[in-house]
């Protein structure tokens, strides 16, 4: 596994990470982005692209959030049915979309800016 998301992104979901990413490896979760460990190329473009500092490579994930890298594995097994993550102008015009997952998740988790 290359880069892994942790708690930080909870409750923020900016996706500019996904605006960077060459291969298009993040997937919606219901509460934080994955990164689907056979798809991401190791490439760092999206850690420096989030504003929560939820991006890790791997072996640098923090202890509180080893947890982490089993569950981006474990979200993105084979079969799984998340979706591709949108870009952010999507994501963002879809917070006005009533019913949207995008309106749903910050109706959940209100903007913290």
């Amino acid at each position: 596994m290359a880069y892994v998301v942790a708690e930080p992104c909870i409750g923020t979901k900016d996706h500019a990470c996904v605006d960077v990413c060459p291969v298009e490896c993040f997937y919606e979760g219901e509460e934080i982005l994955w990164i689907h460990p056979e798809e991401c190329i190791d490439c760092a473009a999206c850690e420096p692209e989030c504003p929560v500092a939820a991006i890790f490579e791997a072996t640098q994930v923090p202890e509180q959030w080893q947890q982490y890298i089993q569950m981006n594995a474990d979200a993105c097994k084979d079969g799984h049915t998340l979706p591709v993550a949108v870009q952010r102008a999507v994501w963002e015009a879809q917070k006005e979309e009533e019913g949207s997952q995008a309106n749903l998740y910050y109706k959940k988790y209100p903007s913290k800016h």
